[in-house]
């Protein structure tokens, strides 16, 4: 009897340890997870400004539209091709329509709407698994320089191009602090295993 219920205490034991063992990994990988989401989001941020900073600098906002127009996109999809996840940018008010925010982008948005930045002053983020998708959300709060083509007052020639480039436009009227839209990023089992080694399962609640 004292044998039986020693193999018990070792296999409840063994149990509770894989249990622990488990719940580390999981978490270690979480943290693996949104560390590369942010990453990617850091670089999008960083190499969409140098472009519309230089655009602006040479051909005032007119011009940065149409650069925004066209970069965006492709620094999108280089970034998607290069990490395996799906890298983009959302809005709840959108300037192009691909960017249509989908049920779990909206909702997180809108309880970011009164507020984008933490209590540091840094754009919010947010991530959790949703099925087997590790999924990535950092605010894009509208800066001053944002203003020229979102903004309240948006000079004729500026209006002109973005009815150009975007007809179906809705991203204008905003001021500064104001949440302007939000990097997403998404990774389906097979980028999260090739990016971190470990399975999205393993990171399954």
């Amino acid at each position: 009897m004292r044998r039986i219920a020693l193999s018990l205490l070792i296999a409840t034991g063994l149990g509770a340890c894989a249990s622990n063992e488990m719940s580390h990994d999981r978490a270690a990988t979480a943290v693996q997870a949104e560390a590369r989401s942010a990453a990617l989001a850091d670089r999008f941020q960083k190499d969409l400004l140098g472009a519309l900073t230089a655009a602006m600098a040479a051909e005032g906002p007119e011009g940065a539209i149409g650069v925004c127009s066209r970069i965006a996109p492709a620094l999108a999809a280089q970034l998607s091709e290069e990490s395996g996840a799906i890298v983009r940018r959302t809005a709840l008010r959108t300037r192009n329509p691909a960017a249509l925010a989908d049920a779990t982008e909206r909702h997180v948005m809108e309880s970011w709407t009164d507020a984008p930045l933490d209590e540091n002053g840094r754009p919010k983020q947010w991530s959790a698994m949703e099925g087997g998708t590790f999924r990535y959300m950092r605010a894009i709060p509208t800066m001053p320089m944002c203003l020229a083509c979102h903004g309240e007052a948006i000079a004729p020639e500026v209006r002109a191009a973005i009815r150009a480039h975007y007809p179906a436009d809705e991203a204008t009227g905003f001021r500064p602090g104001q949440l302007r839209g939000a990097f997403s990023i998404r990774w389906d089992e097979a980028a999260l295993s090739r990016a971190t080694g470990v399975g999205a399962a393993t990171i399954d609640p």
